[in-house]
Parts: structure tokens; sequence; C-alpha cells
């Protein structure tokens, strides 16, 4: 089974997540969405986004506190507060949509992402081009498994991938189950099936501050 991808906006699927019915022999073992808000918080860096109209707002208050009374600069600064309510707002309304218009979908025999809100495209990974699988766990037990594809003809692109990427891996990209409920658990599934399917290397758990390589149990 070779990588391929289907460009299906309007196609009738089967089986949600899927464009086609699973061949003979082939199972669904589990299919999930990302959370969406912790899609939204970590995809969009949404704390530092509403920092930054936090700060911006301060700012002008500040500048403005030495010329005019309290409430004259206050007013002046809260525009940029409602800006930013505005942005962040609009973002969560982005990442929503993404993690409702996504369906991760693991078998027995491979990977498959459903993604993209305006434009739907499937991503079929067979455990036999999947190298690497590392799992990237959040203290609320959501987390993210980036696959490392090892068919060097393939070439996927970032942005038509994201938010469902490795986040910051420009050269070679690489494809991820974003934001996950029960990663752990998840993880594990995968490096079984894939492991009964090929001799996939390890799932390597790392946290998002100091990576630590663990073997698949």
């Amino acid at each position: 089974m070779s990588h391929h991808t289907d460009h299906d906006d309007f196609a009738f699927e089967p089986v949600e997540g899927l464009p086609e019915l699973p061949p003979q022999g082939e199972e669904i073992l589990w299919q999930g969405r990302p959370d969406w808000w912790a899609l939204t918080k970590e995809s969009m860096n949404l704390k530092w986004v509403a920092l930054y109209f936090v700060v911006l707002a301060f700012w002008r208050f500040g500048t403005m506190i030495d010329q005019v009374n309290f409430a004259t600069a206050f007013a002046a600064s809260m525009p940029l507060l409602i800006l930013g309510g505005i942005v962040v707002a609009m973002f969560m309304l982005v990442g929503f949509v993404q993690a409702r218009a996504t369906v991760y979908t693991i078998t027995n025999r491979r990977v498959a992402m459903r993604i993209g809100a305006a434009l739907t495209v499937t991503l079929n990974l067979p455990f036999s081009q999947i190298g690497r699988a590392d799992l990237a766990l959040r203290r609320d037990g959501t987390g993210t498994i980036a696959l490392d594809l090892t068919d060097d003809d393939t070439r996927l692109s970032y942005l038509v991938c994201w938010p469902h990427v490795r986040p910051w891996v420009l050269r070679r990209t690489q494809p991820a189950l974003r934001c996950i409920p029960d990663a752990e658990r998840i993880a594990h599934m995968l490096g079984e099936a894939a492991e009964a399917r090929v001799n996939t290397p390890q799932i390597a758990r790392r946290t998002a501050a100091k990576p630590s390589a663990v073997a698949a149990e």
C-alpha cells in the first residue's frame, strides 16, 4: 500500500474519515479528533497573542497617564483590549472548525488523516512508511503524535497539512495526530499495531521541554 492523498471535498465517505471502505482484512482500531481548545492554544499560540494585546494596552495606558486623567487613559487603552478579544475569538473559531473537520484513523495497517476545513485532504500513511513516531504529552493528558516518514520520495506541504504537523519542522514535514485526548494510550496502540504489521522502530515519548525516548510496549 503506497502513500497517497485524496482531495475529497465533495466525495461521499462510506466510513467517516476514510475516502473508501477499508479493504478486506483491515480493521479500524481507533478514530478521533483533536481537542479543539488544546489545538487552538497550541497551534495558534493563543496565550502569546492575548498577552501581546494586553501589553499593548498597558503600554498605551502608561504613555498617556502622565498627560491625561485616569479615565481618559483607560478609555484610550480599551480599543486595544477589544481588538485583542476579537482576534482571540477569531482564532478560537478557526481552531474549533479545524478540529471538527478532522478525523484521525488508526487501523491495523495504516494511519489515515482526513484534514482541512476549506480544502479537504486525506493522508494515507501505511505503517511500512512510518519510521518513527514521537509522542509529546501534555499535563492534561492531551498530546501530539508526530510521524516521521521513511519514504524519501514523499514530500508533504507544511502549509497544506497545518496544523496537523509537528511544529516548526519545515525541512521535512512530519504529519501529526495533533492534540488528541488520551494520547499516551493511543500512542501505545499505534506502536503495538505497527509492530504487529511490520518491524517498526520504537515510539518515543517526550515532553515539550525535554525529549526522552522509551520503548513501545
